[in-house]
């Protein structure tokens, strides 16, 4: 990051040197931006005038940081004798994030909520809650059908890099299982392969009947990995 920096300040210090970028406040806004992207600010010391800028690593500053890196401290109940669990834990809160991700937009739509007495709005967030909970079940039970990875490596240090297993990294690369059959993403699994099976209302005459589409080898998969038979009818 600190090569990054110096590396987009070069071609400012070179319209200074020049003469082609004048006024100390120019100047001053010109290097702003490029630190505020960095966010490398406390580690460089600036020397600006109307036609000079001087630019020095703030060594200091650099070595208190490269001192601490990788060192965070977590605040805990558990007594002296803190294991890696509780790092673990704190980490594991990204999945948490994530889920309530998946609750306000891209899964379950949780917002807007139009509804005005709270019993109801009460009511509509529990039901996604809800959602939310089957939808963690469907991820992992057809897990085989997407690219998620079925057996993710341990970690050696809960801060350690996580790491694929070469199954996943493997279904990564083909875009199929070991079988061969084609994986893919979970939203693309439910929009575009299990939203098809549907029941269509046929009309011949007077007469009407409904018929629910043949299902293909993907949604036949898809129930048997949930443990149940393809329904004759759709609610």
């Amino acid at each position: 990051m600190l090569a990054a920096t110096e590396a987009a300040l070069a071609p400012i210090r070179t319209a200074v040197g020049t003469g082609r970028l004048r006024d100390a406040d120019r100047i001053g806004l010109r290097v702003g931006r490029v630190l505020g992207k960095y966010k490398m600010a406390k580690h460089f010391t600036l020397a600006i005038t109307a036609t000079t800028l001087t630019v020095t690593r703030n060594q200091a500053a650099i070595d208190a940081a490269a001192a601490l890196d990788r060192i965070y401290v977590l605040r805990s109940s558990v007594g002296p004798d803190v294991d890696a669990g509780v790092v673990a834990a704190y980490k594991n809160l990204a999945n948490l994030e994530r889920d309530f991700r998946h609750l306000k937009v891209d899964d379950l739509d949780l917002r807007p909520i139009h509804h005005r007495l709270e019993q109801r709005v009460r009511g509509h967030v529990l039901v996604c809650f809800l959602a939310a909970y089957v939808v963690w079940h469907l991820r992992a039970a057809l897990a085989p059908l997407t690219f998620t990875d079925e057996t993710p490596p341990a970690r050696d240090s809960p801060v350690g890099p996580a790491h694929r297993s070469p199954a996943a990294a493997a279904k990564a690369a083909r875009k199929t299982d070991p079988a061969g059959a084609p994986v893919r993403g979970f939203r693309e699994l439910l929009d575009e392969h299990l939203a098809t099976l549907t029941r269509d209302r046929i009309r011949a005459g007077d007469a009407e009947f409904d018929l629910l589409a043949t299902p293909t080898a993907t949604q036949r998969r898809a129930f048997e990995l949930l443990g149940a038979s393809i329904p004759l009818t759709l609610m």
